[in-house]
């Protein structure tokens, strides 16, 4: 590993999440001296990766960022083969539609249609969910056997008084999204809003992202023909994937 490039990295996910932090506390957080990050700083500065405040006294993530984020989107074909299943799902349910896939034990929302009710909505495309507070990470978790092991042996955070932190209800929780095909939270990681979700597999059958509709507290249960939708509209998605078979098995392991 090179060095230079590691300690850039361990800024950046410092100031991920909208942070705003001075030198000072980025040395604390990397455990560095304060001149060397502020070297740092001030190269990934110079390439548009961090951004000063108007102040001058803290940093943010900056505009090229934005840039790469949107490329590396554009290039993922599981993306471009659900947006019009997404569209559709969105139109059909009357609910927010998103597309995760796992990022170093994380979600990242990959692509998100709004409710079509033209209420003033916040896009989500890019935002992260914690796996283990979300439809859609736990659908992950379940096909992924490995990727569960890894999550459930670190410390899980609680966002909300119902988000699930204890493994063994969690362990629990992937058997039953094993056993439906669906993953579902309810009030997990906000309050107010909750989800199901359906996973998506590639012509391997393995499951490389999820799809879930997102809708407000007070409407759950979903319907049951909003859930047949978000099962077509997984199984379609997979079908552009080249996946034969829907909806894909769990790993025995």
């Amino acid at each position: 590993m090179i060095q230079a490039i590691d300690r850039a990295a361990m800024i950046l996910q410092c100031l991920q999440g909208a942070r705003h932090l001075g030198i000072s506390e980025l040395a604390e957080a990397v455990d560095l001296p304060a001149s060397t990050v502020h070297g740092i700083v001030k190269s990934l500065q110079a390439h548009g990766l961090v951004a000063r405040e108007s102040d001058g006294r803290r940093y943010m993530l900056g505009p090229a960022l934005l840039k790469l984020s949107s490329v590396y989107l554009d290039s993922l074909d599981v993306r471009a083969r659900s947006m019009r299943w997404t569209q559709e799902l969105a139109r059909r349910t009357g609910c927010a539609v998103r597309l995760g896939v796992d990022l170093g034990g994380e979600v990242i929302i990959i692509h998100h249609n709004r409710r079509p009710d033209e209420t003033q909505q916040m896009l989500e495309t890019g935002i992260v969910i914690p796996v283990h507070a979300s439809a859609l990470g736990k659908v992950l978790l379940a096909y992924d056997p490995d990727l569960a092991d890894d999550v459930l042996a670190t410390s899980l955070r609680s966002l909300t008084n119902a988000t699930l932190t204890d493994p063994s209800e969690i362990r629990l929780e992937l058997a039953r999204v094993a056993d439906r095909g669906l993953g579902v939270e309810q009030d997990e990681a906000v309050l107010g809003e909750s989800s199901v979700a359906a996973p998506v597999a590639d012509r391997s059958a393995r499951v490389i992202a999820a799809v879930s509709i997102v809708m407000p507290s007070t409407q759950w249960p979903p319907e049951t023909s909003a859930l047949n939708d978000l099962r077509e509209a997984a199984r379609n998605i997979s079908h552009e994937l080249g996946c034969a078979i829907w909806p894909p098995r769990v790993d025995a392991a």
